[in-house]
């Protein structure tokens, strides 16, 4: 049980870190320090404070592929899976090219899919089942 928990923090560590942060912009010159101290406090496993700071970034840069990338990484890991997925669609609808954040999607739908259980002839939504 002890070896899930450190896969998966280290999956979710290398989810983050490898996006990385986008290029501060002039409308979101703010929102480059939240970024780096977010992904800090997700390397040392502090992931309620990722969390909070990447919500901050998110306020300088709604529309941030990366920014939702790194949010919705960060509601997986502390459990808002909900909140994760709708993070993880909106970044792949943002930016369908990155192939990062869309790594991070279908890793994280795999996960999803078998977290939360399907009723009895339930079928996945549309955009929820994961693609090679």
């Amino acid at each position: 049980m002890m070896r899930r928990a450190n896969l998966l923090a280290g999956a979710l560590l290398a989810a983050v870190v490898a996006t990385g942060c986008a290029s501060a912009g002039a409308s979101g010159a703010t929102a480059a320090p939240q970024i780096d101290f977010g992904i800090d406090m997700a390397r040392r496993g502090l992931w309620n404070e990722a969390l909070f700071r990447f919500e901050q970034a998110r306020r300088e840069r709604p529309a941030d592929a990366k920014v939702l990338n790194n949010l919705a990484v960060a509601y997986e890991a502390v459990g808002r899976f909900d909140d994760a997925l709708a993070a993880y669609k909106e970044a792949v609808q943002l930016a369908p090219g990155e192939r990062g954040v869309k790594a991070n999607y279908s890793r994280f739908l795999e996960f999803y899919q078998s977290y939360r259980p399907q009723k009895p002839g339930e079928t996945p939504a549309k955009g929820d089942e994961a693609k090679p």
